[in-house]
């Protein structure tokens, strides 16, 4: 496989690949389609991974950034599933501390699919005692907090996460109610695989530009949840 290539965008046959996968969801069919894989969804992977690389290094020098730690397998693990099909159809790439216990660290993530490109941060599954630490650091800094929720949402960004049954009581406004009620916390955006960006150097441009801004919210979750 080709190394260092520089990322030139993601190609039609890319999710014409992804499409067929879906329908040939099979151990023999894959290896007869594997080099496709490799030259369509690998290799751009990887050049997107160290194009966006260090940018990444500046928002946070302890993310891990291997590329085969970066980039999700597209094999699935069916152990412990009913659903046996041996391979995804989609594939994400995570910039986060390296830690056994990464549900306790906030992360970066971009995931592409069939139909849609997604980016975001957040808390995707921490601990009840994780959420209560940043739950505290909003209220006892909601000022500070809703100058970077608003830089947040002006790029575009919605909070999206599990919420509770019964909301968790507080004094805060409407405002900061998203980021106070879930399980978890996260902010992410979305668009087609029409977009033009995705089949150019446009892409790691956009993402680079996204998560940066983001980089305010990121130290806050950081700072709140003791880890620093």
């Amino acid at each position: 496989m080709k190394k260092n290539i520089p990322f030139t965008g993601f190609r039609a046959e890319t999710f014409r690949f992804l499409r067929d996968l879906e329908e040939n969801n099979y151990k023999e069919w894959f290896e007869a389609h594997r080099t496709v894989y490799e030259t369509q969804l690998l290799e751009p992977f990887r050049a997107l991974i160290s194009a966006v690389s260090p940018a990444m290094t500046t928002i946070d020098p302890a993310f891990e950034m291997r590329p085969h730690k970066v980039l999700s397998r597209i094999y699935r693990d069916t152990r412990f599933s009913k659903d046996k099909r041996p391979y995804r159809t989609h594939l994400w790439m995570t910039f986060q501390r390296s830690t056994t216990h990464w549900e306790s660290f906030p992360g970066y993530y971009m995931s592409l699919d069939t139909e849609r490109c997604e980016w975001g941060m957040g808390l995707f599954s921490p601990v009840r005692k994780i959420m209560d630490q940043f739950r505290e650091a909003v209220t006892q800094e909601k000022e500070s907090f809703k100058e970077i929720a608003l830089e947040v949402f002006e790029a575009g960004y919605e909070t999206q996460g599990e919420k509770y049954v019964r909301p968790i009581a507080n004094d805060l406004s409407d405002f900061y109610q998203p980021w106070l009620q879930g399980k978890s916390i996260y902010v992410n955006k979305s668009f087609p695989v029409t977009d033009e960006r995705i089949y150019s150097d446009a892409l790691a441009h956009s993402m680079i530009e996204d998560f940066s801004r983001l980089a305010g919210l990121y130290h806050f979750m950081i700072e709140a949840i003791n880890n620093e």
